[in-house]
């Protein structure tokens, strides 16, 4: 019997998103091998510079990391089996190679994972930058935590400001709505948001969209 499923996806209102249709099998819950590398802050950072990213993809980047650790400090807190390194690089490097692509084009997720794989060697973080934009699989926030979180934390962040998923989404249908086309699939990923905020406080015991991310700070 054939389990494959057909996923419909958003296509591109900025590049990153995949096909809108595809074939794909779910992967394997997400695990952490103790011995894939995990790079600090200022290793992370070190390697924006090396990648010539805007100023305002940093300030982004860095407060979509905070947005992660914070719920997953919380998951870790309520029993959840997480790895808040793991989350905390693979979120700072999900835009590694939004400039690169503003000036020179391409899909930034996946040229992200690539250069995320080839400097850290690391599988874990490399599959949160991928799927940063969407996850074209059931959303099954256990199984999948680590990718989730940074797509969602990546969701609460508008430039390098809080906002809600509602607002996050309504900025970019205003950017990228020019035919009703695209709007209709900037819309079913807002959906999707929807659902990954729903699933990540099921699993953590928390209201995310109640949630105030104005304390914390990174690991």
């Amino acid at each position: 019997m054939n389990n494959t499923k057909v996923i419909k996806s958003p296509a591109n209102p900025s590049p990153g998103y995949p096909p809108m249709e595809s074939e794909l099998r779910p992967p394997p819950p997400v695990e952490i091998d103790p011995a894939w590398s995990v790079p600090s802050v200022s290793e992370c950072t070190s390697w924006w510079k090396d990648y010539s990213m805007l100023d305002n993809i940093k300030a982004h980047s860095y407060l979509v990391a905070k947005v992660a650790v914070q719920v997953s400090t919380i998951a870790y807190e309520s029993g959840v089996d997480v790895d808040i390194p793991t989350i905390q690089a693979s979120a700072l490097m999900h835009d590694i190679a939004k400039s690169y692509c503003i000036h020179h084009g391409g899909n930034h997720s996946q040229l992200g994972a690539a250069w995320t794989m080839r400097l850290t060697g690391n599988p874990a973080i490399a599959m949160g930058v991928l799927h940063h934009v969407f996850w074209p699989f059931e959303p099954e926030a256990d199984k999948y935590f680590l990718p989730l979180v940074v797509s969602y934390a990546d969701k609460r962040v508008m430039h390098d400001n809080l906002t809600s998923l509602e607002k996050r989404f309504g900025d970019l249908k205003i950017r990228y709505g020019k035919t009703e086309k695209i709007i209709e699939r900037i819309q079913q990923t807002y959906e999707q948001s929807l659902v990954l905020e729903e699933r990540l406080g099921n699993l953590i015991g928390v209201d995310l969209n109640a949630y105030s991310f104005d304390s914390g700070r990174l690991v």
